[in-house]
């Protein structure tokens, strides 16, 4: 009921009937009252009898009054069942109290999904752990209901619930807060039971705990400002899955063949969406099927990107190299094709060799490639001249990530590919990525000192004189990484 229909009643017009009725027995009571003294009050005993009276009455209203003060807060009783199609059963109030302290890494216990619950009725503490759970269950009154009862059963709090339309039922997705030594298997059987099916959980962290409208916002802002970040803004938006940009034309010339719809593709756990800088993009989660929602939501995510156009951040940082010469790192996209091509000009057969692993006549052929925003991110490194001397490279391959140099001969053992690695790892710190793997060659004692330099563990495979070098990104920074030490950065 609204507070203007609350106003409204309690403003009803009197009416005069009522007003004579109301007269009528106060008439009534006094005449009543009249007669009964007169009845007493001519007894011998009749004050004290009228005495008495009035003190018995004044002792009954006196005990009422307490009586009603002192069970006025009494609890309201329990009521059992559940009203409505969404309504369900919690367990016992708790204060919730998330650990203290910043989220640095899969380490704290924040970012682990572990929490301390104090409860209210005791106080004992419980810990508690974060799951994402989907199920997909009949379109029907009271699903849904059946499913938050199991939870409330089992002492599990349910942070937050989407709901995916179906032709065919509907999928739940839940954000859960349960008992650290309930299990997930035990919890899935309990689902099933419930009339659960198709059920997928995983472990969530403090991150999960913002709502789907604020995260969606959040991604379409990051596609807005860099189109680099399109392909990450999918991944972080779909959960677990594996993203492809699958150009039109390949680095030999020749058309591929890959295209999408405009309106896109949806295949259970494939959708392919129309790539706006030409080709498609892919997207890959075999252990859950993509709903029409998710689809929906990729595709406004692509057709923003695609109404914005071609983008980069035009931010610049000048260092100043041991020997007095000034540098500027920037971002670098296609608008560079001509000053890398002129830099590879420059190179020696060697360098270009340790760099793209292959014939020294295809190199020009990367470079479209490597400079679009949409595999990655590339950073230029460009002397007060104007010249391009060392390139970049952090490139979205699937679920990882390679980090690739080229640095100018004349401009190499200086400090400018520890730089440039810095800086990429930095990038991809904040861009979520678990680790970096940089391919080369066991000769190129440069790229491996550069790697080392990062300060991070490091994993090693050699096969045919190809060298792996994986970095992996647990303990970095989340901003940036230190500068090499003999660079002075002025922005």
């Amino acid at each position: 009921m609204t507070d203007v229909t609350s106003a409204k009643s309690a403003r009803r017009p009197h009416h005069w009937r009522r007003d004579l009725i109301e007269l009528a027995a106060l008439f009534t009571a006094v005449a009543v009252a009249d007669a009964i003294a007169n009845l007493i009050g001519h007894q011998p005993d009749g004050p004290y009898l009228l005495i008495a009276s009035a003190l018995a009455l004044t002792a009954t209203a006196a005990f009422h009054t307490w009586w009603a003060r002192r069970h006025s807060h009494a609890p309201p009783p329990d009521t059992d069942g559940v009203a409505g199609h969404d309504a369900a059963p919690r367990p016992a109030a708790a204060a919730v109290h998330l650990n203290p302290g910043p989220v640095s890494g899969p380490a704290s216990e924040a970012a682990s999904g572990t929490e301390t619950i104090e409860s209210t009725e005791t106080t004992e503490t419980t810990e508690t752990t974060l799951w994402r759970m989907r199920t997909t269950v009949r379109d029907a009154p009271g699903s849904l209901a059946a499913l938050c009862i199991v939870l409330a059963q089992h002492r599990i709090d349910i942070l937050t619930l989407q709901t995916h339309p179906l032709a065919q039922g509907t999928v739940d997705e839940f954000l859960l807060r349960a008992p650290a030594e309930l299990p997930a298997s035990r919890l899935t059987r309990a689902i099933s039971a419930a009339g659960g099916n198709s059920t997928w959980i995983e472990r969530a962290d403090a991150h999960d705990l913002v709502d789907a409208p604020t995260r969606v916002l959040g991604l379409a802002t990051r596609t807005a400002l860099d189109a680099a970040e399109l392909p990450l803004a999918l991944r972080q938006l779909l959960g677990r899955c594996t993203i492809h940009s699958l150009p039109a034309v390949s680095v030999t010339g020749r058309a591929t063949g890959e295209t999408a719809p405009v309106e896109g593709v949806l295949e259970e756990t494939v959708m392919r969406l129309r790539d706006p800088s030409g080709g498609a993009i892919t997207v890959e989660r075999p252990y859950l099927p993509f709903t029409p929602t998710e689809f929906a939501r990729a595709r406004a995510l692509v057709e923003l990107d695609a109404r914005l156009g071609p983008r980069v951040p035009r931010s610049e940082h000048v260092l100043t190299l041991p020997e007095g010469n000034e540098i500027t790192v920037r971002r670098a996209d296609r608008a560079d094709l001509e000053a890398a091509r002129a830099m590879h000009d420059r190179c020696t057969e060697q360098t270009l060799r340790l760099r793209y692993h292959g014939p020294v006549r295809d190199a020009d052929r990367y470079l479209d490639h490597l400079l679009s925003p949409r595999f990655g991110r590339t950073l230029a490194v460009q002397t007060a001249s104007g010249r391009l001397v060392a390139l970049g490279h952090l490139l979205w391959d699937g679920d990882e990530t390679e980090v690739a140099l080229l640095v100018e001969d004349d401009w190499q053992r200086r400090g400018i590919g520890s730089e440039l690695l810095a800086r990429l790892v930095a990038l991809a710190v904040e861009a979520g990525c678990e680790s970096v793997y940089a391919v080369t060659q066991a000769s190129n004692t440069g790229m491996v000192a550069a790697m080392r330099a990062l300060s991070l563990p490091l994993d090693y495979q050699i096969e045919e004189g190809t060298l792996v070098i994986t970095a992996r990104l647990s303990s970095a920074p989340e901003r940036s990484l230190p500068l090499p030490p003999h660079l002075r950065a002025r922005h």
